[in-house]
């Protein structure tokens, strides 16, 4: 029987083998939203075991695991490194289907060389051989980077950060770019008015103001956003539920922010005008500094509130939200544009069924200025399997222009996830394949080589000139 990862994974056809192997295989990868930890990368950080690497921080593994019924214990809970390995080797046979089957195997064979389907028969000796080789200094957090020919690395990062990683990276002149991203949600998180204190006085310090009214917030945010730029971001990037629109008044928010100051809870109406507010502040310092902004929508939250309480956000216990709603991001957008103040954006979307509405939402917003100022953002979430990839490239296609596209992202917590990027340009390599095998697109090198070099790199480096 043929390995399971072999050099035609994926690829189903001669052309997409072609188009794989001679364009996209050997470019580097610009990974411009993760969530990797930078202290880990300028103190380059070694893992003492695959358990470790895998499975702290995974909720897309932890969720999976729960699912076949592994215990709290062995996912997040007390349970050693190699228990933890052991329960999602176990589970591993049950995710047929799921991207975890590919990106795990993946991920055995570009970073270790292991070719053996991780099940519990293989799983003791695939812990040994790779603890080994993880314990060699080849193996660091930096060569792990370097292994998979990793270009930029664009880390999350609050404005109250103190960013010192990136700048002894920047300082030491690492090879590999580490440039922080701009993420202002905590100032949006106003449910909790003491949460929302507590915050903005650690902001306030960190940007030498004393938060009191709007201006004050607003004068915090502007210092932080120049500093972050001083260090080299150049991309912001915001996870709300939804875009939120209100018209509002200067004096309306400075009301509401004296009332969540005060420790009173503010209604949906003030809510929406909070948001509305600070959401277009923001926006309007991204187009001061010539940032490209990022707006991930549609997840809802720490469903099980038992769980939350328990283990607390970013676990697993978040799912899709409903179809976005048009009209508010419409309005959103179109109060930015009409003052000339929108900068290069990118929508992404974590219902399926928005994919069509995201990209002719983009559509609206573009104004020749730029090639695809207001563009499509990758597959997202849940829908960063092939599946989702698949009908993605297909809405883009039929709806956009595929050849802006700016590509995938690992959007992950884990120093092996960069084979996604594999993943993704195969799975592209593949649905353009196709469409050339039928007859859609011309066979015609002019035509391919740009459009896939440019959505397995070109494109995003030149689209955020990092």
């Amino acid at each position: 029987m043929n390995q399971f990862i072999n050099e035609d994974f994926i690829l189903s056809n001669n052309t997409a083998k072609e188009l794989y192997c001679i364009y996209s295989s050997g470019l580097p990868i610009v990974d411009f939203h993760n969530h990797l930890n930078p202290r880990q990368i300028a103190e380059d950080f070694q893992f003492d075991n695959l358990g470790q690497v895998w499975l702290e921080g995974d909720h897309y593994k932890w969720r999976a695991m729960r699912i076949n019924g592994v215990d709290e214990h062995s996912c997040t809970g007390a349970a050693s490194d190699k228990e933890k390995f052991m329960a999602w080797a176990a589970t591993v046979p049950n995710t047929l289907g799921n991207p975890l089957y590919h990106w795990t195997h993946l991920e055995l064979a570009r970073y270790f060389d292991i070719y053996d389907l991780l099940s519990p028969s293989t799983a003791e000796a695939i812990f040994e051989e790779t603890q080994s080789k993880l314990r060699s200094k080849n193996f660091s957090t930096r060569n792990l980077l370097k292994m998979q020919n990793v270009e930029m690395v664009g880390t999350t990062d609050d404005p109250a950060d103190d960013l010192r990683y990136h700048q002894q990276l920047k300082e030491e002149g690492f090879d590999i770019k580490v440039l922080p991203s701009f993420r202002a949600d905590n100032v949006l998180k106003t449910d909790e008015p003491q949460g929302y204190v507590a915050y903005l006085e650690k902001l306030g310090a960190a940007a030498d103001v004393n938060i009191s009214d709007l201006d004050t917030l607003l004068e915090a945010l502007d210092k932080r956003h120049a500093f972050f730029h001083a260090v080299g971001c150049r991309v912001s990037d915001s996870g709300p539920y939804r875009f939120y629109y209100s018209d509002y008044t200067l004096t309306e928010i400075n009301s509401i922010i004296k009332k969540l100051l005060s420790g009173q809870r503010i209604t949906e109406e003030e809510t929406e005008k909070y948001n509305t507010c600070v959401m277009a502040e923001l926006a309007r310092l991204n187009h001061k500094r010539g940032w490209v902004q990022q707006y991930h929508v549609g997840p809802l939250r720490n469903n099980s509130i038992r769980k939350f309480n328990e283990l607390g956000a970013d676990t697993g216990f978040d799912s899709m939200g409903a179809v976005q709603n048009p009209e508010k991001m419409a309005a959103f957008l179109n109060h930015l544009d009409k003052e000339d103040q929108l900068c290069k954006t990118i929508l992404y979307n974590l219902n399926p069924a928005d994919n069509e509405m995201m990209l002719t939402m983009c559509g609206n917003f573009n104004d020749g200025s730029v090639a695809a100022k207001v563009q499509y953002g990758a597959a997202w979430w849940f829908l960063d399997q092939k599946v989702g990839m698949e009908k993605h490239l297909n809405d883009l296609s039929v709806l956009g222009l595929l050849r802006h596209f700016v590509g995938m992202v690992t959007d992950s917590r884990s120093f092996l996830s960069f084979p996604r990027h594999e993943y993704f340009r195969r799975i592209a390599c593949n649905y353009i394949g196709e469409q050339v095998e039928k007859g859609l697109i011309p066979d015609d090198e002019s035509i391919l080589k740009p459009l896939v070099e440019g959505i397995s790199y070109n494109n995003a480096k030149n689209y955020f000139d990092f």
